[in-house]
């Protein structure tokens, strides 16, 4: 059975679903289903070359972020490692001892060919290994909802990681603790192409705020509810907000931390960090 105290993680990354949609993330809504038969017909092109080089995945940032989690006792990428876009890579996550799953064009191609072997893989392996605490899924099809949910079933924490953008919110909300890859530790974010200035991103971002400060709100009055206490702690509220929403990320809102975000909402939350122990409550009016 899994033992919480002695935490052990099994990875999964449908690699060619991150870098597929990582190379959108860079270079613009389906520009990898538009460059797809250039990278294949030749791509070492220098146009070609500098996109995907601007697109370049940072594989360790992955595994890093997964072995935070606990040991790493299997890592698996599913892709067809055939093709240069994939190849490149293959020397980084061998060194890294990642296992590599090829899937051949027929099916790398095909709807639903990584889905199927990956899940079938997961499933085989919780079997296998009872003692795997954590499945981190690197994907961001919602075709994977069932297998998170199965795996929370069978008592694993489940940690999803997907591109920012291309991630279906089912997926995210299956998992226990959702994070985009934008957001891990060493990435380096792309530059915004420059936008016509008018009133739509305005609107975008303060949409954001408001959603995000909803949540917190929420989150604040369930907690209350369960302590019976008007002031609650930090660290309480946030692990209830990763729980209702697995793919919030303080850092995604411009926040260098937790508290900094719960500050920059005055009019839903007053912060006590008067003692060691931070704490929080929701403003008379809300």
């Amino acid at each position: 059975m899994p033992d919480p105290q002695n935490p052990r993680v099994a990875v999964y990354l449908d690699f060619d679903n991150i870098v597929m949609s990582w190379y959108d993330r860079v270079h613009g809504r389906n520009a990898y289903a538009r460059d797809r038969q250039r990278i294949a017909d030749d791509p070492s092109e220098p146009e070609v070359a500098a996109r995907l080089k601007d697109a370049t995945i940072d594989v360790g940032a992955i595994i890093d972020y997964a072995a935070s989690f606990g040991t790493l006792v299997l890592t698996r990428a599913y892709a067809d490692w055939s093709s240069p876009v994939n190849a490149v890579y293959r020397s980084q996550l061998v060194a890294r001892a990642v296992d590599l799953v090829q899937l051949f064009p027929a099916a790398a191609y095909a709807k639903n060919g990584a889905d199927i072997r990956l899940a079938v893989d997961t499933v085989e392996d919780m079997f296998r290994l009872p003692d795997l605490t954590h499945v981190v899924i690197v994907a961001g099809d919602s075709d994977y909802v069932p297998l998170a949910q199965r795996c929370k079933r069978l008592g694993r924490i489940v940690v999803g990681v997907g591109v920012a953008g291309s991630t279906a919110k089912s997926l995210a909300a299956a998992c226990d603790q959702f994070d985009a890859y934008d957001t891990l530790p060493g990435v380096q974010l792309p530059e915004e192409p420059e936008k016509k200035a008018d009133a739509a991103p305005v609107r975008r971002k303060r949409a954001t705020v408001d959603a995000a400060g909803d949540l917190l709100a929420r989150a604040l009055r369930l907690e209350q509810e369960r302590t019976d206490d008007e002031w609650v702690h930090l660290s309480a509220v946030k692990n209830l907000i990763k729980r209702m929403d697995p793919s919030f990320s303080e850092k995604a809102l411009g926040h260098r931390s937790f508290s900094d975000f719960v500050g920059a909402h005055p009019k839903v939350a007053e912060l006590d960090e008067s003692t060691n122990i931070v704490r929080v409550r929701l403003v008379a009016d809300r």
